[in-house]
């Protein structure tokens, strides 16, 4: 068992990195998705709810893929983490099942109906509740879950219900609704535009005093949190994240303000990266936080790296497809004449 001990370190290390990267990719992808499905619930006339979801039409289902692949890696690398939390969000996460299949269902029943109202309410308020199961689940994260001695769940059903989780929820909606705007900017002309430059420079207001609420409280509120953050070198790096976050907002206002078109979506993806390498150090080398490590929930090694040699393989042709599908349907989304 000794020469196997450094594998035994390594690939769990490994499936932590690929089980973030497949989140980030999530969040970022189908955060755009859900802002502007909720986005769309305020949108002033049919003819502009119509471009909304025309911006959508060809990438939306593709962005969700990252979703299925995290739940897949997280079953196969860490079973263990898998049963935990899903027990402990269950609710969590039909609320965000629920909402992902409003979502698809209104998407495509809409383009036949005649009477657009119903399904134009049903795609945004499936989107808000994806996103708000989503923001619980983050939530309990910082939370941290209860656990007995072999790592299950030892919690109750609403223990993901907390003042300080709908708080994160709250401004997880405005992150989404941040990347959509910016998004948005990026996809319309004219007074559209100039709406979403509106929402998106709310958006990066509210979201700012969600996260400076979150990485005060974080500390302030877990013990735990504190011991790890507070030691060098993590002290640095926490130190400089929230700086770095400052500096990307000013940026991203700054580009709100001039009226630019590419560079919000790209302080506003940098911003998301930025926020997801804090909540890595955050939680490593938790996958269960905050007490069960992923040495303790990884799978045998031999399941690891078969795994991720199938996964090897994969990750570079979803990125490919994902890279050429926005390079071929890039361009603004005009309505039609008639």
């Amino acid at each position: 068992m000794e020469p196997l001990q450094p594998l035994q370190e390594f690939l769990p290390q490994v499936w932590f990195f690929i089980l973030g990267l497949f989140l980030f990719l999530y969040v970022l992808l189908d955060g755009f998705d859900l802002g502007v499905g909720i986005l769309s619930l305020t949108a002033s006339s049919e003819e502009r709810r119509s471009i909304l979801m025309t911006s959508l039409g060809n990438v939306w289902d593709a962005n969700e893929t990252w979703l299925v692949l995290m739940g897949g890696a997280l079953f196969g690398a860490f079973p263990l983490a898998y049963a935990t939390i899903l027990n402990a969000l269950y609710i969590p996460a039909v609320i965000m099942v629920v909402g992902l299949i409003l979502r698809a269902v209104s998407f495509e029943f809409r383009e036949n109906a005649k009477n657009k109202l119903v399904w134009n309410v049903a795609f945004g308020v499936g989107s808000f509740l994806a996103a708000l199961g989503q923001g619980f689940a983050l939530g309990t994260v910082f939370e941290g879950i209860k656990v007995d001695e072999a790592g299950h769940f030892a919690g109750g059903v609403w223990d993901w219900l907390t003042w300080r989780s709908v708080l994160v929820a709250l401004t997880l909606i405005q992150a989404y609704v941040l990347v959509g705007s910016t998004y948005l900017i990026l996809k319309t002309t004219g007074d559209l535009q100039e709406t979403h430059y509106k929402t998106a420079t709310i958006a990066t207001w509210t979201t700012l005093i969600g996260a400076i609420f979150i990485t005060v409280s974080t500390p302030a509120l877990s013990e735990q949190a504190r011991e790890h953050l507070f030691n060098p070198p993590l002290l640095y790096i926490f130190g400089i994240i929230p700086l770095g976050g400052l500096l990307l907002i000013y940026l991203l206002l700054r580009s709100l303000q001039k009226r630019e078109e590419v560079t919000p979506i790209v302080w506003t993806f940098l911003l998301f990266a930025l926020s997801f390498i804090g909540l890595g150090f955050v939680i490593f080398p938790n996958i269960i936080p905050p007490s069960v490590t992923i040495y303790e929930a990884a799978a045998a090694p031999s399941s690891l790296v078969f795994m991720l040699t199938f996964v090897g393989f994969l990750i570079p042709i979803l990125l490919a497809y994902n890279v050429y599908n926005y390079i071929v349907f890039r361009g603004k989304i005009v309505a039609a004449e008639h």
